[in-house]
């Protein structure tokens, strides 16, 4: 009987909606934005990706932080994009395919990219009028001659909040006051990324919905930077354990130390 059960758990966390149970940043800068995101993607209590890619490009000079989890009512309207798209999507990723088709639209019509907060308003716009089917939080950031450097956050719900910094997901309930402190004025581009990959390492150590590598995007005047930074060259925190191949090392090493539970 206990072994049904085990399957029956197993099989409901197999089959549950992909989190995008995360950490998401945007950061304004001197100059510009620094966008970043952990890269786990779970399953229930599974991780179902450990490298995926939370930072979609919109536009040219225009990129979004995604954080939610599948909708099945509202993917269930949205079938023909679904099947086109070849898997099934998260709300977030749904919303940001629409976004870029008519941003895509908009470019063509004036014969200029769109700023972020067109950007920003279109994803409002749907987030708001879909307020009772989507489960997603996005941060959009970008660079354009008119404004600078901007970030906006959309939270559930569709509001829409133009911020020096935002931060969402799972893993912001562990950095507000940690952006109280940290962030400043007029930062340069290496220290605004610096306090980016900073504050991901710190959600990823106490968050277990956040994890994986840590993603940043640069957007300035001069052009969009992709960066990575791999899970075992992050800064470690209180009782964080150094990075092992696997947990033979661990029991293998000349003085192996116990590990607390």
């Amino acid at each position: 009987m206990k072994t049904n059960k085990n399957q029956m758990d197993l099989e409901m966390n197999l089959n549950a909606p992909h989190s995008m149970g995360t950490t998401i940043i945007g950061v304004t800068y001197n100059g510009g934005v620094v966008l970043g995101a952990d890269s786990r993607t779970s399953t229930g209590m599974y991780v179902a990706n450990r490298a995926s890619d939370k930072i979609t490009q919109l536009t040219d000079n225009v990129y979004v932080c995604r954080s939610g989890s599948i909708n099945l009512s509202f993917a269930s309207t949205h079938l023909t994009l679904l099947f086109y798209l070849g898997f099934l999507a998260a709300d977030s990723q749904i919303v940001s395919d629409y976004v870029r088709y008519f941003l895509h639209q908009h470019t063509i019509q004036l014969g200029q990219s769109a700023t972020s907060k067109v950007a920003a308003n279109l994803i409002r716009l749907l987030s708001y009028n879909n307020k009772k089917m989507l489960e997603t939080g996005l941060i959009v950031g970008g660079w354009d001659k008119y404004e600078g450097g901007k970030i906006y956050a959309i939270p559930l719900g569709g509001t829409l909040i133009e911020q020096p910094f935002a931060i969402g997901g799972s893993g912001s309930s562990y950095l507000y006051g940690f952006f109280d402190q940290a962030w400043k004025e007029g930062m340069t581009k290496d220290e605004a990324e610096q306090l980016v990959v900073k504050a991901v390492s710190l959600a990823i150590a106490r968050d277990g919905a956040s994890g994986g590598v840590v993603r940043t995007v640069i957007i300035n005047s001069e052009g969009v930077t992709r960066n990575f930074y791999p899970g075992d060259k992050l800064q470690l925190w209180h009782e964080e354990l150094e990075p092992q191949n696997s947990l033979l090392d661990l029991l293998n090493s000349s003085n192996p130390e116990p590990m607390n539970i």
